[in-house]
């Protein structure tokens, strides 16, 4: 039986990635659009957006991975997207993002277009159980951030239809762990998903990569 740890992943990057967020967050990030987009969305209320740290992350993995086509499981206002979409623009991807509450997703949708990540990110607004088998195709990258007791259902939902290689990424695996019991059991066990946890933030975000 593997065991989760506090670890970094086991590719090279994650070390300088580790780096960056302990000196400047923002280090690179020179897009006069999305810049201060970046510091100025986060934190709103009631919107429970990953913590700038969290979002740095899941972007030079990303990158580090040169992954295309991703999937986010709960928009929110669109912040993690922002980080996200920046990523596969770089990469020449796409994202499809899901939200389930209009309000929300009319912001998302609106701090994207001042990102200028429109035509990168595709939001859509449906309950993810909905819209996911609706979808075409594959994914390399998944990003799970929404209602935490549903966090294995999404888990096997999208299992399928990740590639070799991909990772399935959760928010929040350390901070409301005891929501997800289940989950967390679930890609420690998992024969063929290679799982650690990252403690980035106090928030903590698992990445699990589908191997052979």
């Amino acid at each position: 039986m593997k065991t989760l740890i506090l670890a970094t992943l086991p590719i090279l990057l994650v070390s300088s990635i580790c780096a960056q967020q302990a000196s400047n967050i923002f280090e690179g990030i020179d897009d006069p659009q999305i810049l201060p987009l970046l510091k100025s969305v986060y934190g709103k209320p009631g919107r429970w957006n990953v913590p700038p740290q969290d979002g740095r992350f899941l972007h030079n993995l990303v990158l580090a991975k040169g992954y295309k086509r991703g999937l986010e499981i709960g928009t929110s206002n669109g912040y993690s997207g922002l980080w996200l979409g920046l990523a596969f623009r770089k990469n020449g991807g796409q994202l499809i993002t899901l939200e389930i509450d209009s309000q929300r997703a009319k912001e998302a949708r609106e701090n994207f277009l001042k990102a200028g990540l429109s035509h990168v990110i595709d939001l859509r607004v449906n309950d993810a159980f909905k819209e996911i088998p609706r979808l075409d195709g594959s994914f390399d990258f998944v990003f799970i951030d929404a209602w935490k007791p549903d966090y294995k259902k999404f888990l096997d939902l999208v299992y399928p239809r990740v590639k070799l290689g991909g990772a399935i990424t959760a928010h929040n695996v350390i901070s409301l762990a005891a929501e997800m019991s289940d989950f967390l059991e679930a890609i420690k066990t998992h024969p063929k998903l290679e799982s650690t946890i990252h403690k980035t933030s106090t928030e903590g975000i698992s990445v699990s990569f589908k191997k052979e």
